[in-house]
């Protein structure tokens, strides 16, 4: 990146760390139970609601505990179950619709981030209704109290149910709309490691790495509190010793419920501290090809941690130290290494690989400009890359180069075995 691109970066990073504590960020209040979701929809009068989730979810049965709350109290349903795997301006819509039409007077986003995504960008549509979904791309373009708005994760991952973010695929341009407002954050969030334990292995394992993307992302960025230093060592800890444990064991509520404590609190980390380009990457990989976010966030994490190298050293080494994955008296470059480490141990015990099949080459510049778009100036990362710059980290994604020392492409899989996890 050229020096005066460099520096209007970090000067527009500055001026976000700067306005940190002035800027309007809240927290949802956690509710305990569907019968505490029920309770608050009665009591404020808030029936019909429309329900915001996908198919899977619906075929599953899951959504029994929270209709069966919502029959007792009088509060009557709807449900959209439409929601795909990014979800489209076209799910938008539709929801949109079905709000309106339905006479809805709330949401409930149940489900992964998908559902959340689609529900807040939905509110946002309803509150909004002269402004498409593409003019709400990037920072505040909202700026209007969506209806009441309840999360319900499914998975113990995106921390959606924390975030002022929803990210919207274009169908027809094959490009992911993240869109930014503090409107977006939900009013009320339900932490129930119930409703997570009937979630297949594979999605465990990349939701809980998503999780330690935006813990991670969070820390070693410019931007960061002591707050969301503290929530983000709090994520990484809790994954450390709970989610081998929940892939293990799908019906250990302990570790369940740690892990949704774990999304939680690296949610909070990320929405005041931002992430980076693993995350600008993989939305692009997200849009172009489909590939699931957790999985693609699992993946690009140890290789732009190599990439950034002593610019994240003396972050990433804290965080190492602190959570305990590295010895106490480790140096920062020791420490550094260790954790990157640790990160494909992870992945490898879990059947994450390590690179993807699924990049063309004739697709990457597309990508890495829209890659460098989303992130920049916006992400305050250790290391600032330009569009030629996140190209090359295409390259090294998908197996075609090696990034950082001793890199190792020994679990090169291909594409559809990694979706097959799924």
């Amino acid at each position: 990146m050229n020096t005066l691109r460099k520096i209007w970066c970090r000067t527009y990073q500055t001026a976000f760390r700067v306005a940190l504590p002035l800027l309007p960020y809240r927290e949802p209040k956690l509710l305990e139970n569907m019968d505490a979701v029920a309770d608050l929809l009665a009591g404020k009068g808030l029936s019909p609601v429309l329900i915001v989730t996908d198919k899977g979810i619906s075929s599953l049965g899951l959504l029994r505990g929270l209709t069966d709350a919502l029959d007792a109290q009088g509060v009557e349903w709807r449900f959209f179950d439409e929601v795909t795997a990014n979800p489209t301006i076209h799910n938008v819509e539709a929801a949109r619709q079905m709000y309106l039409d339905e006479g809805c007077k709330a949401l409930i986003a149940f489900g992964g981030g998908s559902s959340m995504d689609c529900a807040k960008a939905c509110g946002a549509r309803i509150v909004r209704p002269k402004k498409p979904v593409q003019k709400m791309r990037g920072l505040l373009q909202v700026m209007h109290r969506l209806p009441t708005l309840i999360a319900v994760p499914t998975t113990a991952g995106t921390g959606s149910e924390t975030t002022l973010a929803a990210v919207i695929t274009d169908s027809e341009t094959k490009h992911k709309y993240p869109i930014n407002d503090f409107s977006l954050i939900p009013h009320y969030a339900v932490l129930d490691p119930a409703v997570t334990a009937g979630l297949p292995a594979g999605l465990t394992a990349t939701t809980g790495m998503d999780a330690l993307t935006h813990a991670v992302e969070a820390h070693i960025g410019r931007s960061t509190t002591a707050h969301t230093r503290a929530m983000a060592i709090e994520a990484v800890q809790l994954i450390r010793q709970y989610l081998k444990r929940a892939y293990d064991n799908g019906q250990d509520l302990e570790a369940r419920a740690k892990m949704l404590r774990a999304a939680y609190c690296a949610g909070i980390a990320f929405t005041q501290s931002y992430v980076g380009y693993v995350h600008g990457v993989a939305h692009s990989l997200g849009g172009q090809y489909g590939l699931p976010h957790g999985l693609a966030n699992a993946i690009i994490l140890p290789w732009f941690l190599e990439e950034y190298g002593p610019a994240c050293h003396h972050r990433l080494g804290e965080l190492a130290r602190k959570t305990g994955v590295a010895p106490a008296d480790a140096s920062d470059a020791e420490a550094a290494g260790i954790f990157i480490a640790w990160v494909r141990e992870m992945n490898d015990s879990m059947g994450i690989p390590r690179t993807v099949d699924c990049i063309q080459p004739e697709d990457i510049p597309q990508m890495a400009a829209h890659a460098d778009q989303e992130s920049n100036p916006l992400y305050p990362v250790p290391k600032l890359m330009d569009a030629e710059e996140l190209a090359h980290m295409y390259d090294v994604i998908a197996g075609s180069q090696t990034a950082g020392k001793g890199a190792s492409h020994e679990r090169r899989i291909p594409y559809q075995s990694a979706a097959a996890i799924l």
